[in-house]
């Protein structure tokens, strides 16, 4: 199969079939082995009946449904772990993205070599001061702390070779950083196009202040897992053992001091400087043990599900 296109949706049931049907005409015209997979991400409106209605008239058309909302990213992990194109295309159900992108995202995959292709929407049509700075201010803070030098980090559009997608782990809300989580996979060859980016023509935005706050949230997680999450005691460890010489050093000079210059002095536990050395004595142990345990626990970390599929449709689990 050439082509898997990922579709995770959130109650788009007016877009759906008009985005269905601009679909198919681009795979016919290019002459694509494809799929297209719904994520129904605990829809509450008739975004699963018109689904599954697609279905019956295309085989092409493939289907997850959560009972809940468990989020993109969890949505995205499971398109990504059904796929079986050479090339995975990821997209938004509101109209915003446009197929006819998706041919030369294709191209650039497999005639270029890329591992991955991230859209950039160059020209937004969104609301400026409830998307468009916000997300030029996101996306300055990502490109700095992750290196990886794009302009969209978080543009729904974006094609992939398919071991990019079988080899990430995208859990939380880390599906705004699946180019970071790539780079860090060893998938190195990555390249962003300018796309055309769409009014929204239905419904309305599920873009709010909390997913701007998470998404720096998330950015300082992914820097840090990026860091030190195989390897936790290199950083709490060796805060711990700056903290631990600290304390020791003022607790080592209060005592030769008390003992050989000073004798006459007042009490070392009625002197500031003693819970200065107390204090960061215990941070320093405190730091060192949480590196150890964080230790620990990535080496007997075991997956855990993250989501719950209530209903499928054409799908063969491997």
């Amino acid at each position: 199969m050439n082509l898997s296109i990922v579709i995770p949706l959130l109650n788009e049931e007016e877009s759906l079939i008009e985005l269905h049907d601009w679909i198919v005409r681009v795979m016919q015209s290019n002459h694509f082995l494809y799929e297209i997979i719904f994520i129904d991400d605990g829809s509450t409106d008739r975004s699963w009946q018109i689904i599954t209605r697609l279905s019956r008239k295309n085989p092409s058309v493939k289907a997850i449904r959560f009972p809940k909302n468990f989020g993109k990213s969890q949505a995205l992990h499971a398109g990504f772990k059904t796929a079986k194109g050479d090339v995975v295309v990821t997209m938004d159900a509101d109209l915003q993205d446009n197929p006819e992108e998706i041919p030369e995202l294709y191209h650039m995959i497999v005639n270029e070599n890329f591992d991955l292709i991230s859209g950039w929407k160059k020209k937004r049509y969104d609301s400026v001061l409830a998307k468009n700075i916000p997300s030029k201010l996101f996306n300055w803070a990502a490109k700095k702390t992750s290196g990886v030098q794009l302009h969209d980090f978080n543009c729904g559009l974006k094609a992939y070779r398919k071991e990019v997608i079988k080899n990430i782990e995208v859990s939380g809300e880390m599906h705004r950083y699946i180019p970071v989580l790539a780079k860090n996979a060893g998938f190195s060859r990555i390249d962003e196009k300018v796309v055309q980016h769409q009014a929204r023509k239905y419904g309305k935005t599920k873009f709010g202040m909390e997913r701007f706050i998470n998404g720096f949230l998330d950015l300082i997680t992914i820097w840090f897992v990026s860091k030190f999450g195989r390897r936790p005691m290199h950083l709490f460890g060796a805060m711990g053992v700056v903290m631990f010489i600290i304390g020791f050093g003022f607790a080592l000079f209060l005592g030769i001091d008390k003992l050989f210059f000073n004798p006459q002095a007042r009490l070392i536990a009625d002197q500031p400087q003693f819970y200065i050395s107390l204090t960061a004595m215990i941070i320093g142990t405190q730091l060192f043990l949480a590196g150890f345990l964080g230790e620990i626990m990535v080496r007997s970390r075991k997956n855990e599900s993250r989501y719950i599929i209530s209903e499928e449709i054409n799908l063969v689990q491997d």
